[in-house]
């Protein structure tokens, strides 16, 4: 197989690429034309072509399934809209906040929760007005303890902009906490350089990395010596997987991957269920499985390597524990309680089963 040397971001480069099948071009043209597309070097290039079902494949090259909707399925599954005071700032929760600081990431996920927000139609990064608004909420909110930046994907950053962003979180006091979400150490780990490494630690303030990974073959040779410049430089890093069907929703799957992580240093933190994204049904589970998967981890693994089951619920309700928030059925609904002790109903949205 010849070594993919360019990003693809078209179905025209899949095709060329032997991702996807000329026939489904019309179909995936659609899917392009509403979610953006893109595949890192790296990321093309650990896809097992030979395998139908590659766990690498399904997340990232585009599917005509995409294009189905459940009425259950919202733009903007989880409420950011409803608790952002300005653009980039999300503050659903008192003592933490997003800071959006970009709209683009070196791969886009298949089921990702941001779809609707993220892509080069959207620009590449907060404006620098945006950005001095929300600095400036983040300065006068006295709660706010942690920022959480996330985008997109803030690793896209030159070192420059994010030491910029790093120095200028430090000057307020009360933050003591920065966290990076980002895929960039798996899916392009050649731009964790040293000078990221060193914008990164730009600030007096404590330093995590929080990196989403949901399959073990994503942890390339490559992934792996990106995760050790991080961890190895001081920072700690936390895992976030998504429970994706058909990619990762089997115990043996998972246990293998957060056993993985753990050798790594890396503590799996959120195992997240998939939220109602539009065209995303075909990778959600439904909570009993997700809660039968998680028992059978509890079974085979150590604490340090077993994340929290999680659901962020609708509407801006924030995240539920799954195993541990009062769930029980109720006309073929699930009833959650909240950390306020508010009740939600929530009911599966699944695909229909494919086809034999």
């Amino acid at each position: 197989m010849t070594l993919i040397e360019r990003k693809l971001t078209s179905v025209d480069d899949l095709i060329d690429a032997g991702l996807v099948r000329i026939e489904d071009a019309d179909a995936l043209r659609q899917v392009g034309d509403r979610y953006a597309i893109a595949l890192t070097p790296a990321i093309a290039n650990a896809i097992d072509r030979a395998v139908s079902s590659d766990p690498i494949a399904r997340q990232f090259v585009p599917s005509a399934r995409e294009l189905e909707l459940h009425p259950r399925e919202l733009a903007d599954p989880i409420g950011d809209g409803v608790k952002s005071p300005v653009p980039g700032i999300v503050h659903r929760y008192a003592d933490r906040v997003l800071l959006k600081i970009a709209s683009v990431c070196p791969v886009y996920c298949r089921f990702c929760f941001r779809r609707e927000m993220v892509g080069p139609a959207n620009g590449e990064s907060l404006s620098a007005a945006d950005l001095a608004a929300a600095l400036d909420y983040i300065s006068t909110t006295p709660a706010i303890w942690e920022v959480i930046l996330t985008g997109g994907d803030p690793f896209v950053l030159s070192p420059r902009r994010i030491r910029d962003v790093t120095e200028a979180l430090s000057r307020i006091e009360h933050v003591k906490v920065l966290r990076w979400h980002t895929r960039v150490p798996v899916v392009d780990p050649a731009r964790v350089t040293p000078e990221l490494i060193d914008a990164l630690r730009a600030t007096g303030q404590t330093v995590f990395v929080g990196l989403h990974t949901n399959h073990s073959n994503e942890l390339t040779s490559a992934a792996r010596a990106a995760i050790a410049r991080l961890v190895d430089a001081g920072i700690p890093l936390l895992s976030q997987t998504v429970l994706l069907k058909g990619i990762n929703d089997s115990a043996d799957t998972l246990e293998d991957l957060m056993r993985r992580l753990v050798e790594l240093r890396i503590k799996p933190y959120y195992l997240h269920h998939g939220d109602l994204a539009p065209g995303t049904a075909h990778f959600r589970t439904t909570t009993a499985e997700g809660r039968r998967l998680m028992a059978e981890l509890r079974r085979r693994l150590s604490g340090i390597a077993l994340p929290t089951y999680v659901l962020d619920l609708p509407g801006a309700h924030g995240k539920v524990p799954v195993e541990h928030a009062a769930v029980f059925s109720e006309n073929g609904a699930h009833v959650f309680t909240d950390r306020d002790g508010a009740t939600h109903s929530y009911e599966d949205a699944c695909a229909a089963p494919d086809a034999p």
